[in-house]
This record gives C-alpha cells, structure tokens and sequence, in this order.
C-alpha cells in the first residue's frame, strides 16, 4: 500500500480496519483549511458523482479520469482505494453519516453525501490521518459543492472521527435484532443480497448453521479488491515475458497469473491482446468446456454471448491448435466491437475468427445442430462479482431477476438447438443466485428430454491439475465457486449434451 504526499496511507491495519482506537479530533477551525482538493481525492469524488448521477461504471471512469489529473503510481493507487472502497462500504457509510449528522443520508444534497462518504472511508477504512482525511475532504465540499458544505462536513466528519470503525459498527448495528439486517449494515451489502446469498450457500451444499456460519467471510470478501488476475492466452504469449514483467503463477487456473502490483496497461502483451485482465474463475469455466470429452468431431464452436469478448479470447486461442472456428455472438454492435478488439491477437495468429451481431435466443433456430461446443455465458445480476464492480449492489434489486430469467432460459434453450447431437453446453453465470442458476438449468431440462447434464467438476482443474473442492453438494454435476473459498468471483458453470 502506499502514501499521498507523505501525508496519508491507504489499506486496512492488522485488525481488518486500519483503526487502533477513536481518532483525535482536527485542531483546525474550517477556515485555516484549504479551499482547493488534492487531485487524487478530485478523481474519486468525479468518479463517484459520475456513478451516482450518471450511471456510470467505475470499472471504466476511474482509468479515465487518472488519465485526465495524469495520476500514476501512488497517487493512483491512493485514488483507486478511495473510490472503490468508498463504494463497497457505502451502506455502512451512509448509517455513520446518518449519526454523525443527525439526519438521514437519503436528506443530504447527493454531492455533499459524496463527500462524507469519501471522508468516512479515509477516516474508516484507510491509513489517513484524521487531520489529513477531514481538512482535505472539507476542501473538496468548498472547492465542488459551497462553502457552507464545507462547514458541514467539518463538523460532521469530526463526529465521524471520534470513533473506530468497530465502534461504529457496534453503534449503528445495536438496535437491528434481526442477524441477517445486521450482517448486510456491517458488511454494506443491501439485505436482500444477503438473503440470496445465503440460500445460495444453502443450495450448494451447506446446512442453514453452516451457511450463517459462512456468510460473513464471503461477505467480507465482497469488501476485499482480490487479486489483479491475468489470462496468458495459450500459445499467444511466452510465459517468461510475464515472470519478467513482475507476474506470477495464478494456483487457481493453468492459464491465470497474478500481478501483485502496477498497471497491467503498461504491458506490451495486454496492449495487443495476447494477454488480457480475466478473472481465474472465468477461466476455469471455459477451459473446463473445451477440455470436456466430446464424440465426433470438434470444429465448430460458438460463444452465444461473448462481449465483451474476454472468454472469446481465451476459447479463440484454445480453437487454434485444435483447428476449430469460433463464432462470437453479440447481440450489441459497440460490444462486438470490443469483441473484435479482444481477438485481434488470436486472428493474427491465424485463428479462425467471427464475429457475429445477432439476437443469441434466434441463433439456434437460424442455426441448428450447427456447433460442437457452446459458451452461454448468460446475462445476470453480477452478484458473484461484487468485488471487483463495486457499484453494482447497490443498482441491482429484486425486480431484475424476473426479467433476466425468462432471457436466461431463452439463451439456453437457443444454445441447446445450436449445438448438435452429442455436443456440448456451458451454461454459465456471475451470479450464485439460485434464481439464475440452478433454477434455469432445473427448467429447461424438465421440457428437454434430449439433454443431459454432464459432471463439470472433474474438468474445473487449477495449475497442479488438482479438481477443485468445494464447489457443490454431493450428487451436484454443477459447480460454483466462491470468492471466500476460491479467491475468483462467484462463477456458476453448468455442462449438458444434447443427446443424438
């Protein structure tokens, strides 16, 4: 982890929190304070009013916007922290603010509630010290919102400051008797997050008792940024050119490696595609489709969904050395953009590529029998990948799974008519709810009596070719994976053969 000017540290202490004890107050009055914000804390306040007001993603504003300040090491680093771990303890956060400032969060100006958020998570979550985090957020609440939003937040921030985190946590949590409200307020998940996720530990395999017992190391782990995973794209790339940029061995999956620091961006190998950021998880599920025993011939294979195209990728370079073609299918024109993009190495390296905009849930009626191995990497909720986009659980609700479940079956059902008889299905999702996993599967087969599930296990592998434990019930032929058990996001991978 890393400082800002000297000043201030970032990451969390030996106790998980960065706090030792309550934290001294700030001996400055609101006008002996700066009224201009550094360009690090600039870049996370920007980044948080374009997610909030704009819907943007994170994911893609941050990069852009320490392009525009020109930020880098660790400045960067600082900003990366500041906005992220703002927008994954928010729901904690915004109970803090609530207290601090005798109001409800819902009631403050949503600029100035940025600015509080961002002040508690330094105040909270990082090495800052309390002088550093409130003088330097006051600034930026008089340099983006008023001067008066900056007395504001002076006086709501030195509230905040008074306590650890612990303590905090304790306060907001004391009267919410229910365990699971209590958990989804600690770890800033919303609470029907929390049920899900506990019904889906269920379903895989844990008794009620063991999944609360679970529950609070895979929320924690929703709060932790994980490892920056890499995919060297077989045959594309040398192993050596990634030891000699600073990468390491993934353990998870024989394609993943893992950066522990710098920006993959700098690397010649990411430029042009023959190395790519791709979590090991999303790995494994592709490698375990290809590497799946098949009869008869293996020349065609279809990614129904494959935008952004990181699978693509990866199943591309996978075709080349067993000369199979590859249809990528994207049903937006921008996104089978970034697809074309993704595979410009693996085309360059003779890959029989092509990339198709079509409606995934048309393609096995214009096309049946037509491929030997289908990816339906289906769209969901992302609630497997909380960790890495942060603002996602907190635009998800409930009333998204009734429509992203009658689409989740239509691509499984087009996906079934693609393949032929005798070949292979992926069904895949970033999700563990069970609304948009096991469910799915369950439904189609009960009107397919020409599918059969296939046991994905044996061919969820990691570098030492071991079999993954711990990724479904006993009897299961399904997995899914978990970022506590893992170290990957919550990957759900189901196999089917359409049977002849």
């Amino acid at each position: 982890m890393s400082d800002l000017a000297g000043e201030r540290g970032q990451g969390r202490g030996p106790d998980g929190t960065g706090r030792r004890g309550p934290r001294p107050r700030s001996a400055q009055r609101p006008a002996e304070r700066s009224r201009q914000g550094d360009p690090a804390r600039d870049v996370a306040y920007q980044v948080l009013r374009a997610v909030g007001s704009d819907g943007a993603y994170a994911n893609l504003e941050l990069p852009a916007a320490l392009r525009r300040a020109r930020l880098r090491g660790r400045d960067a680093a600082f900003a990366t922290e500041l906005t992220y771990g703002t927008l994954r303890l928010q729901g904690l956060y915004d109970a803090v603010v609530a207290v601090a400032a005798d109001r409800a969060a819902a009631s403050i100006d949503p600029p100035v509630l940025d600015v509080l958020r961002l002040g508690a998570h330094q105040l909270l979550g990082m090495r800052v010290p309390a002088h550093a985090a409130v003088s330097a957020t006051v600034a930026l609440a008089r340099q983006h919102v008023s001067q008066g939003a900056g007395g504001f937040a002076n006086a709501v921030l030195r509230r905040v400051s008074e306590r650890s985190r612990e303590d905090w946590v304790q306060a907001v949590t004391a009267d919410v008797p229910d365990p699971l409200s209590r958990l989804a307020l600690e770890h800033s998940h919303p609470e029907w997050v929390v049920r899900a996720l506990r019904a889906a530990l269920v379903a895989h395999g844990s008794t009620a008792a063991g999944a609360d017992a679970e529950l609070p190391a895979l929320l924690a782990a929703h709060n932790d940024p994980g490892p920056l995973t890499l995919v060297a794209r077989p045959g594309l790339v040398d192993p050596a050119a990634l030891e000699d940029a600073g990468a390491v061995p993934s353990p998870v999956a024989p394609t993943a490696w893992t950066l522990p620091s710098g920006d993959p961006g700098v690397l010649s190998a990411v430029r042009d595609g023959r190395v790519a950021v791709q979590d090991a998880g999303s790995q494994l599920l592709t490698l375990a489709l290809v590497d799946a025993p098949l009869e008869g011939p293996d020349e065609r294979w279809l990614d129904l969904c494959a935008g952004p195209g990181g699978k693509a990728g990866l199943l591309a370079a996978l075709a080349l050395p067993r000369r199979a073609s590859l249809r990528a299918n994207e049903v937006s024109p921008h996104r089978a953009e970034l697809v074309r993009h993704t595979l410009r190495a693996a085309v360059a390296a003779g890959a029989r590529v092509e990339v198709t905009v079509a409606d995934g849930r048309e393609v096995g009626a214009q096309e049946p029998a037509a491929y030997d191995r289908v990816l339906v990497d289906a769209p969901c909720t992302g609630l497997g990948a909380l960790r890495r986009r942060p603002e996602s659980r907190w635009r998800r609700s409930p009333d998204d799974l009734s429509g992203l479940g009658p689409l989740q079956r239509d691509l499984l059902r087009s996906a079934l008519d693609a393949v032929r008889p005798g070949g292979l299905v992926a069904y895949a999702t970033c999700s563990p709810h069970i609304a948009e996993t096991t469910l799915v599967v369950r439904d189609v087969l009960k009107r397919r009596p020409d599918v059969e599930l296939v046991d994905v296990r044996p061919w969820l592998r990691d570098r030492s070719g071991e079999v993954l434990g711990g990724t479904g019930a006993e009897g299961e032929l399904w997995a899914q994976l978990w970022s506590h058990r893992h170290d990957t996001d919550g990957m759900f991978v189901a196999l089917l053969r359409r049977l002849g």
